[in-house]
């Protein structure tokens, strides 16, 4: 891990790296939006409404991989002191916070025509919205600290802390009686529930959203840093 503790040696593989991530994620995102949403069937219950789901399953995946990001950065910058931890927590709260926006959005437009309403303060939907607003808040933690000088000790407490959140959102269907479908997708030995031709559409979606979500993360954590150069330079030139 600490091989990247040099921002020039990461900096180094970053550039290339963003590319090729952004690159690879448009093309599967074009290839799964355009299967899923014009050749993949109709769903036999929720009709042309499963389409939103191309997009809403993606979006719920990387809301909570990015929190799960958030908290592995902030345990090393707690526990290693990695110089590049703090950043990679910064860079990945607002992409983050994004997806699950869109996450709450595409539920809510599925849930009318599925379940006859637009919100429901059910046990996966109501965590979900606490997922967002811990966004928010470590975002506006993250800012306050860089602007008085601090280490981010704070901010990584509460990237950890936020953390008891996502067991939270992924057991909630089965913890509580829930409007919300179970897991359709098991990497546990449960297979999947979703016909062939609309999950390969899917999983190219997610994995297409997944890489263009690591090129925005790599893009946001070289302008941190570039910014932290220029603040550098100027404290220098001030002194």
């Amino acid at each position: 891990m600490h091989i990247f503790a040099n921002p020039a040696r990461f900096l180094k593989l970053a550039r290339p790296l963003t590319l090729w991530l952004g690159v690879g994620g448009a093309v599967l995102i074009a290839l799964g939006l355009g299967s899923g949403l014009f050749l993949s069937p109709e769903d036999y219950l929720q009709g042309e409404s499963v389409r939103i789901l191309y997009v809403h399953v993606p979006a719920a995946w990387l809301a909570m991989g990015g929190w799960t990001g958030i908290a592995l950065a902030s345990l090393s910058q707690l526990v290693w002191k990695h110089p590049l931890a703090g950043v990679a927590g910064r860079a990945i709260a607002l992409p983050g916070a994004i997806f699950t926006a869109l996450c709450l959005i595409t539920g809510s437009l599925w849930g009318r025509p599925t379940w006859g309403t637009y919100w429901e303060w059910d046990g996966r939907m109501t965590s979900m919205l606490i997922l967002l607003f811990l966004y928010v808040g470590y975002i506006a933690l993250a800012e306050a600290d860089r602007e008085r000088g601090g280490e981010g000790r704070v901010t990584a407490i509460f990237g950890l802390l936020g953390a008891i959140n996502i067991p939270i959102i992924r057991y909630s269907v089965e913890w509580w009686n829930s409007l919300h479908q179970g897991q359709s997708i098991s990497f546990s030995g449960g297979g999947s529930s979703i016909d062939t031709s609309m999950l390969w559409p899917l999983l190219a979606s997610a994995l297409g959203f997944s890489l263009l979500f690591g090129a925005i993360v790599l893009m946001r954590m070289r302008a941190i840093l570039a910014l932290q150069k220029v603040e550098a330079r100027m404290r220098r030139l001030a002194a």
